[in-house]
């Protein structure tokens, strides 16, 4: 099959929201049997076109050709019907319904609404094939975010689709199992099949792309093949100017003498942690290194009372606490941004001025009553802060773009003005402008005196923005280093080490 044949074209394409623009006069060519890249900021237009493109989205005007068959309805039904599935930012699943019954949802194979064996065979032969090592008969609703994403992609596989859309579809993922989905990825190109690739993560473009287009503010600026290509000059043309990728500097750490704001003492929990023991400092910023499933966000959900501790002390400047719970641990100036934003840190029926008001409604009532005047002026205040686009303080959440939702999440709990953060995935999913604007958030709250607790599966963005690392396996914490003396290449192995240490043990008492 040639490689130049045209899988998917699409010609003079626009579309609006609410009377806004959002997508101005889209021409490209997706080529057959290819990895094509969509680039750009949030809200630059990428996953709209890929919407278009998988039916979720109708086109105001121009047209869309898959396979050279002009596509004239758009659900995603009808984009199935032309071998085009998506693979969504914001997963799409049942929660309630298993991994297998997710995967084949609307291609079953049941009687009385029970999974049939020929189901099972059929999702352990596509599971050979992914090589995700997932339960088929496990609930949707118990897995982590990371897990889900992989159903999400299975699902998409299964429907044996000629063009497959993925969306932001390594968010989740640490950098192994991004890598066995490359390896898919070249599996199902080498297939015959089309890969549609929207992504932040300009280092998985480079190496898994054929071609790139980049976007700006709802146009198409250049389509071009990824030879040659650098992260600057994705960078400068998603930005339109030259943009150098670098972390701010930290403040100086801590003296080590200081009285912790926060002590773990040898903590655990029912949800698997084991003799967890850390401090954070005033002004410090601490990382948790490890993989999917170590126990990174269980630390998270102690700390801020959302997993109940059963074993171990917990200390707030260095005093002993008794049971926390979410009240208490919000009482203490602790706060926690979650990794689902969506489900776990914004309410999505609301607007941007009471999200940002969330968390914080008694400082700006009196007898029960809320001050609209304050809440107003406070929600601009941040606005302007965090770059919120668009700036209105009565904007609709649940249609901006990822970033510009994380930056309305982010601005609930700075209002809170917290004295220890925790920052789950905070660049999940986000563009290179908002995760700068992150970054910086997460230094000048150090620089106000908070303590900031960092956990990323983006190891360059954990070690480089914080004074500590702690390495995690398992549900425990088996080092400590100063992250100055990490790299993303040692730090990786000693985790990967650390796991096939907790192997070897297991298969050992197992026998």
């Amino acid at each position: 099959m040639s490689s130049n044949q045209v899988a998917v074209s699409v010609r003079g394409i626009a579309k609006s929201f609410g009377g806004t623009r959002i997508l101005h006069d889209i021409t490209v060519d997706i080529e057959t049997a290819s990895v094509h890249a969509l680039v750009g900021e949030n809200g630059a237009g990428k996953s709209s076109l890929g919407k278009i493109i998988g039916g979720y989205y109708s086109p105001d005007q121009g047209h869309v050709t898959v396979g050279g068959a002009p596509v004239t309805r758009f659900s995603p039904r009808d984009a199935l019907r032309h071998g085009v599935a998506m693979i969504h930012q914001e997963l799409q699943l049942v929660p309630e319904l298993t991994v297998a019954q997710n995967v084949f949802l609307g291609q079953e194979s049941a009687r009385a609404g029970v999974l049939v064996g020929g189901d099972l065979a059929r999702f352990h032969a596509l599971e050979t094939t992914c090589d995700f090592g997932l339960d088929p008969m496990a609930k949707v609703a118990n897995l982590r975010i990371a897990e889900r994403q992989k159903v999400e992609i299975m699902r998409a596989i299964a429907r044996d689709a000629r063009v497959i859309i993925m969306d932001e579809p390594t968010s989740s993922l640490t950098e192994d199992e991004a890598e066995r989905l490359h390896a898919l990825i070249a599996r199902l190109k080498a297939q015959g099949k089309t890969i549609i690739y929207v992504s932040h993560f300009l280092d998985h473009i480079l190496a898994n792309c054929d071609r790139v287009t980049v976007m700006r503010e709802g146009r198409v600026v250049r389509t071009d093949a990824i030879a040659g290509e650098t992260k600057q000059s994705l960078v400068a043309s998603m930005l339109g100017q030259h943009s150098e990728i670098l972390f701010p500097p930290l403040p100086p750490a801590p003296a080590p003498a200081t009285t912790p704001l926060v002590e773990m003492r040898q903590v655990s929990t029912r949800a698997g942690l084991r003799d967890i023991s850390l401090t954070v400092r005033p002004g410090e910023i601490v990382g948790l290194i490890g993989l999917v499933g170590a126990g990174r966000t269980e630390v998270a959900r102690a700390l801020f009372g959302a997993d109940p501790i059963t074993g171990g002390q917990l200390l707030v400047d260095g005093v002993v606490q008794g049971p926390l719970s979410v009240r208490a641990a919000i009482g203490q100036g602790i706060a926690l941004v979650p990794e689902d934003r969506r489900k776990q840190g914004l309410v999505l029926t609301q607007t941007t001025r009471p999200n940002i008001s969330l968390a914080t409604l008694g400082r700006i009532s009196r007898w029960g009553i809320l001050s609209r005047p304050q809440e107003v002026a406070r929600a601009e205040d941040m606005i302007r802060h965090f770059g919120i686009v668009p700036g209105k303080v009565d904007g609709q959440v649940v249609s901006y773009s990822g970033g510009n939702q994380q930056k309305v999440l982010l601005a609930k709990w700075a209002v809170a003005k917290p004295r220890l953060l925790i920052l789950d995935e905070p660049s999940r999913g986000v563009d290179i402008g908002a995760r700068q604007r992150i970054h910086e958030f997460i230094v000048e709250m150090a620089r106000s005196g908070a303590g900031v607790l960092l956990i990323s599966s983006e190891l360059e963005e954990v070690i480089n923005l914080s004074h500590r690392g702690y390495l995690m396996s398992e549900g425990r914490i088996f080092a400590e280093e100063q992250s100055r003396d990490l790299t993303v290449e040692t730090a990786l192995a000693r985790v990967f080490a650390e796991q096939n240490q907790n192997l070897a043990g297991q298969e050992a008492r197992t026998t």
